[in-house]
């Protein structure tokens, strides 16, 4: 086999696949202390994890913030870099097998890809993610498990929490229905219980990047979103969305494997002057 290997290097965790023929090899990730332990690391249980040698190996494409301390070859196979913008929107396509979107990169942050037949451009983002959540949760939760975060928060109730259009009219507005948002956090309560507080900070950040991407698609006749990284498996994400296809005739779309996607383009981009210190 020629196998093209893509490797998202985060701070902590990396996601690695590989693709063979157009094919996915399944993928894996791996969380460490350091972006090069967690490379290493993912790197090594891919490879005996699919009975994969070194020599089967045809390039290796890193992508992601701590692709930046990788400074030489991986096991002196050619090794290359690639724009996390550019990864982001070749593995948006190429799972959701669409030609015109916004890739919502739901990271620590979130970043706005727009791909339209192959054109791939960085738009713009917010300072909301995972992190927001992360941090959120410390102050007020006292964890930053974020699956215990989303468990707790399926015995939530929002309306604790938020301010709803029902809340402060009689009647519907003009395209917002009565449980449309209208303040986020508005009613929350001292005494407010721990799964309504987590079911509103996830309603709050998924909510938020929901709106943003909105936005940035006016004018651009897109109303197609794709949405990848680690959020998007968030069980909350399936409530979530579709309330807001509902309201503004738009589609968020979550493909499988969601959460690798950066990393599936990475492994479809191509090469770029190799790694060789």
């Amino acid at each position: 086999m020629n196998i093209a290997i893509g490797i998202d290097v985060g701070i902590s965790t990396t996601k690695i696949v590989g693709i063979s023929e157009g094919e996915i090899i399944s993928p894996v990730w791996i969380k460490a202390t350091d972006p090069v332990t967690s490379l290493y690391g993912a790197f090594g249980k891919f490879l005996h994890d699919n009975d994969i040698s070194l020599n089967e190996v045809e390039r290796v494409m890193l992508t992601g913030v701590g692709a930046a301390y990788i400074d030489r070859p991986i096991y002196g196979l050619p090794t290359h870099r690639v724009g996390e913008f550019v990864a982001d929107g070749l593995g948006a396509a190429f799972v959701s097998r669409l030609n015109r979107m916004i890739v919502v990169s739901m990271g620590t942050g979130t970043s706005l890809v727009s791909y339209d037949h192959g054109d791939i451009r960085h738009i713009g983002g917010i300072g909301i993610g995972g992190g927001t959540l992360n941090g959120l949760s410390r102050l007020l939760l006292q964890t930053d498990n974020i699956m215990q975060i989303s468990e707790m928060a399926l015995d939530g109730d929002v309306s604790n929490i938020n301010l709803n259009i029902g809340d402060i009219s009689a009647h519907p507005l003009p395209g917002l229905p009565m449980d449309a948002t209208a303040s986020l956090f508005a009613n929350a309560q001292g005494n407010a219980r721990r799964e309504d507080i987590a079911k509103g900070l996830i309603c709050m950040v998924l909510q938020a990047i929901g709106s943003a991407t909105i936005l940035s698609s006016l004018n651009s006749g897109i109303r197609d979103y794709v949405l990848i990284g680690n959020l998007s498996q968030l069980h909350q994400c399936k409530e979530i969305y579709p309330k807001l296809d509902k309201v503004y005739n738009v589609r968020f779309i979550i493909p499988e494997r969601s959460e690798f996607c950066t990393a599936i383009g990475a492994a479809l981009s191509k090469p770029t002057p190799v790694i060789d210190k």
